[in-house]
């Protein structure tokens, strides 16, 4: 995925409101950017890392700018949940996802189960359909050599429920795959944060009991695109 261009380069004074963070630009002028990720934040919201803002494309909208990366330590960690899904169907589209190949349609935001959208709907008339679920990865809580990167960073009601109608389409004998997209490259391994949430932690437990997949890549992360590069190892409930 190339990111939009060009970003802006500045360091974070602090991330608050949820959806807003404070940054000081290069230029001196301090900014207050929308911070399109609900999650903790947990290990990428440190004041006085270097962060990469981009331009609003409406000029009309209130926040002029979205904060899309962050440094922490050597690595740069994409930070908009928002993208998640993009990146991933770009990586489908050119065969990245070896597990995910063979399908002839793609489709985004499908509905499914108790009023909710499938992330990506891939389809093929000889197979059974591919209902994939996306999240977006960053949390690494130390960055020792090895360390893991972990899901989710904050109680996840809405990732629980998800959970469970990928149990239910798989029960039904389609395809469901959890995929979950770490967006830095600094971890060769994912595992679930179960100490942060461990319903969801028991969820996933069940739902691959059920027969849902989980499938983990990781991203090589630049100042100008965001790119699936290969799949990491999973230390799974």
């Amino acid at each position: 995925m190339i990111l939009p261009q060009p970003l802006l380069h500045g360091t974070l004074v602090r991330r608050y409101n949820r959806f807003m963070a404070e940054v000081v630009l290069d230029s001196a002028i301090t900014v207050t950017a929308h911070c399109p990720n609900s999650g903790s934040m947990l290990s990428v919201n440190t004041p006085g890392s270097e962060v990469w803002l981009s331009p609003a494309a409406d000029p009309n909208r209130k926040l002029k700018y979205t904060w899309e990366l962050i440094r922490v330590g050597e690595a740069l960690v994409g930070i908009n949940t928002h993208r998640a899904n993009g990146i991933v169907a770009e990586a489908l589209s050119r065969g990245a996802i070896t597990e995910l190949c063979g399908y002839t349609d793609m489709r985004r935001e499908v509905r499914y189960g108790s009023n909710s959208r499938i992330d990506l709907l891939l389809q093929n008339p000889n197979c059974p359909n591919c209902y994939v679920e996306v999240k977006n990865v960053t949390l690494k809580r130390t960055l020792a050599d090895g360390s893991l990167t972990e899901f989710p960073d904050a109680v996840t009601t809405r990732g629980t429920k998800h959970l469970v109608e990928l149990a239910e389409v798989a029960k039904r004998g389609e395809r469901a795959v959890m995929m979950y997209l770490l967006q830095r490259s600094d971890s060769d391994t994912f595992a679930i944060a179960a100490d942060i949430d461990p319903m969801y932690a028991a969820a996933l437990a069940q739902a691959m009991a059920d027969g849902v997949e989980v499938l983990a890549y990781r991203c090589c992360v630049t100042t100008t695109t965001i790119t699936v590069t290969d799949r990491v190892r999973a230390v799974l409930p």
